[in-house]
């Protein structure tokens, strides 16, 4: 196991898929002469030239829909957002060409295409720049939608990601990039669709998604010392979503609080919780409990921007109130 960056573990992923299949291709902004925004694609220009590495004009629509159509003609394009806030530009792209083609062609047509880049909340970039839009992707047929929350999950999806036949979309954490962890050092796929379990408990469920599985796992350690004993599922895959693993946890435990950093109204947790509610309702010893970010615009103060957001204190007051302990 190589101890590496979320960051190194994404460039990791595209270099060895670029070496591996020579129609793997990146592009997007200052991808190629400056390495990428957050310095995701370093070295891959020197490695593959201008032709598949490949910097774009400020025109999201425009380079969405180059690799879309570059994806119907053979092409496995990796379309770098330098910000899913600014992906916006490019929904008529994804959602009605790349998610909707292989159902208009009658499944004549796939598109193998990823869409990736750093989403959710991050610093002193407030309202506009610093927005979870898991929900927007997760929403749509024809899409898969995958959050990895450490490197070896990021390097393994994105890996998977690429070499998909269907349109994917990769949710890197903006907070996340500098995280190091241990990633495996031969090569190593994460099942799209596939939770994982990434700390066994009895006493309530915690699933989360993306960053705040981290504050869900600092929530669980402050819990312990509590007495109580919280099992955390990362859903890794929000589109599939692996209702399998999410309800084992919540019938073993009873109860359930769902994280997402995104705001509360139709989003991933809202969906979330409410198939937990629904599928395990007579497992369930307490309403599902949910955290999300605060329904307000980011703030650019660091200390609002910091309580708008989830936190592990607010994990574990949910905890408690799940468990009668707190009102």
């Amino acid at each position: 196991m190589a101890v590496i960056s979320y960051r190194e573990a994404l460039n990791r992923a595209m270099d060895e898929e670029m070496a591996r299949d020579p129609m793997v291709v990146l592009m997007g902004e200052e991808v190629a002469q400056y390495d990428g925004a957050y310095k995701v694609s370093r070295g891959l220009l020197g490695k593959y030239g201008p032709e598949r590495v490949l910097d774009t004009p400020i025109t999201e629509l425009g380079f969405t829909g180059l690799g879309v159509g570059a994806a119907i003609a053979g092409v496995r394009p990796v379309v770098e957002w330098m910000t899913h806030n600014f992906a916006l530009l490019a929904l008529d792209q994804v959602v009605n060409e790349a998610a909707k083609l292989r159902h208009m062609s009658g499944g004549g047509l796939s598109v193998p295409i990823v869409f990736r880049g750093p989403n959710g909340p991050a610093e002193y970039l407030s309202s506009q720049h610093s927005q979870g839009l898991a929900s927007y992707w997760a929403h749509v047929p024809g899409l898969k939608v995958v959050a990895p929350a450490n490197p070896a999950d990021a390097y393994g999806l994105l890996k998977s990601a690429i070499r998909d036949d269907d349109p994917v979309v990769v949710l890197e954490s903006e907070m996340m990039y500098g995280d190091k962890g241990e990633v495996p050092d031969g090569e190593y796929l994460v099942q799209i669709g596939k939770a994982s379990v990434v700390r066994s408990g009895s006493g309530i469920s915690l699933v989360a998604f993306g960053r705040p599985v981290k504050y869900a796992l600092e929530a669980a350690a402050l819990l312990e010392k509590r007495g109580i004993d919280a099992e955390v599922v990362d859903l890794r895959s929000l589109r599939p979503l692996d209702e399998e693993t999410v309800m084992a946890s919540v019938r073993k435990t009873g109860r359930a609080v769902v994280v997402d950093e995104s705001w509360p109204a139709a989003s991933v947790g809202a969906y979330v919780a409410h198939r937990i509610a629904t599928v395990c309702f007579d497992a369930l010893d307490a309403p599902v409990g949910f955290v999300s970010s605060e329904d307000v615009p980011m703030p650019y103060n660091h200390a609002l921007e910091l309580a708008v957001q989830p936190s592990a204190d607010k994990i574990v007051a949910a905890v408690l109130r799940a468990l009668y302990l707190e009102e």
